[in-house]
């Protein structure tokens, strides 16, 4: 993507986000004209772009899925998840993919018995409406991504545009979140998760995305060979996500990020010659010394409520028992549930009824591994053991993809946190699955790692 449309880009965004500030209606307009927009591109472009503008698509729809959710835009919750699936299926049918990836359609039948188990033992209409559209979407969505995605083959530079195209709406949003809450003291009382500087929605999934466009704009600082000024002006954007993302005191996101990016540099040093490792090492300070104002600004903005969330304390400095802020007991919950119904489990979307029926608590699971053996048993197991070892066995035969780790990575940390309440790991977990082709080699390489 040229600088001078990266920039005109940025510069719409920016006033997407003031509008919607303005006028919250703007978000369902915007839904309806991407819907559309994306969707001719797809049918109208030939089939050797056809796997670009699918994941171009897709990538923009999970940058802005948030961000629409939180001012009411998707219409339905779970709208962006099937918009994926349908951008994928449009591709699906004009392109011929990989049988290998039929393992994927395994997946997905494997988690079919837990609906008949979850409809025998609930009333149709709520099951119907609860296991598929809440708790099913989003593994059914990384099983037709996955699909899809399976050893396809995609330009280097094509795939950095993807991730731009994944980035851009996720600056409207931290524009927004800018203007919902301009004075953060006010509003930062203590060290739990705050919905009102994540723009009065779920600071979880706020922090998710931001931390995807932390991994964006690093990678793109880092790997960058543009003057200075506007690698500059990367690290500047990069320092404005993650200021927002701090600030949700919601850490998994921002943890989250700091792997991602930590594993690409790692893989991204060792396959570089020695000049490049220099300029490695260079970027690496001035971006460190961005990170240390950033925390700065963060902790004088929050009053220092942000270091002691970090450190795991209460408001008044105590250090909390449980640093999973409760995770732990919903992992044990579901795990016991697993061993009491070991076959079939529980049924789709049962886990919460469940845990209410037995504690009195009500409470969704943040954990995707923990959810999928509990709710559909050994079929649950077999399904996630898919997920977990296809991509790794793919990466034994094909080394192209410089983000991998880092996509896989993001896909393995986020279900653990944050489950599968929005698009984003399934659809980073598909690019790991990515044949990347390089025009020219960027990078001079040694033996692959």
């Amino acid at each position: 993507m040229k600088l001078s449309l990266f920039y005109k880009l940025l510069v719409f965004h920016f006033l997407l986000a003031v509008g919607v500030f303005a006028f919250r209606p703007l978000a369902q307009v915007y839904f309806l004209f991407i819907t559309g927009f994306f969707s001719y591109k797809i049918l109208r472009t030939s089939k050797k772009n056809k796997t670009f503008y699918v994941l171009f698509a897709s990538a923009y729809v999970v940058g802005v899925e948030v961000f629409l959710r939180m001012n009411g835009g998707t219409f339905f919750y779970e709208a962006s998840k099937y918009l994926v699936i349908v951008f994928m299926l449009m591709g699906l049918a004009s392109n011929s993919f990989s049988n290998k990836s039929l393992i994927y359609i395994l997946y997905i039948l494997l988690l079919v018995p837990g609906v008949f188990v979850a409809v025998s033992d609930m009333g149709f209409e709520t099951n119907i409406r609860r296991a598929i559209a809440f708790n099913l979407s989003g593994p059914i969505s990384l099983g037709i991504v996955a699909v899809f995605c399976y050893k396809r083959a995609v330009g280097f530079n094509q795939l950095k545009i993807i991730l731009l195209a994944l980035f851009l709406p996720l600056f409207s949003m931290t524009v927004y979140l800018f203007l919902y809450t301009p004075n953060l003291q006010s509003v930062v009382t203590g060290t739990e998760s705050n919905f009102v500087t994540s723009g009065g929605f779920g600071p979880n999934q706020v922090a998710t995305v931001l931390g995807i466009g932390m991994f964006v704009m690093a990678t793109r600082f880092f790997m960058s060979k543009e003057p200075f000024f506007h690698r500059f002006i990367d690290l500047i954007l990069l320092g404005f996500l993650t200021f927002r993302a701090l600030v949700t005191f919601s850490r998994g996101g921002v943890l989250t990020a700091i792997a991602m990016i930590l594993v690409f540099l790692a893989v991204f040093y060792l396959k570089v010659n020695l000049k490049t490792k220099f300029r490695i090492k260079f970027s690496l300070f001035i971006f460190l010394v961005m990170i240390f104002f950033t925390w700065i600004i963060s902790s004088i903005q929050t009053g220092g409520f942000i270091e002691k969330r970090y450190a795991n304390q209460d408001a008044a400095g105590r250090v909390k028992e449980d640093v999973s802020t409760g995770r732990t007991d919903l992992f044990a919950f579901e795990l016991n549930e697993f061993v009491n119904n070991p076959f079939f489990g529980i049924g789709v979307g049962k886990v919460k009824e469940e845990r209410l029926n037995e504690t009195g608590i009500e409470a969704a699971s943040h954990n995707e591994m923990s959810r999928i053996v509990a709710e559909h048993g050994l079929m649950g197991v077999f399904a996630f053991l898919i997920l977990l070892i296809t991509p790794l066995a793919f990466r034994l035969n094909n080394k192209t993809n410089l983000f991998f780790y880092s996509f896989y990575l993001f896909w393995l940390l986020t279900i653990n946190h944050s489950a599968m309440r929005i698009a984003a790991p399934a659809f980073i977990y598909g690019l790991s699955l990515l044949n990347i082709r390089y025009e020219t080699t960027p990078i001079h390489r040694k033996p692959s790692v």
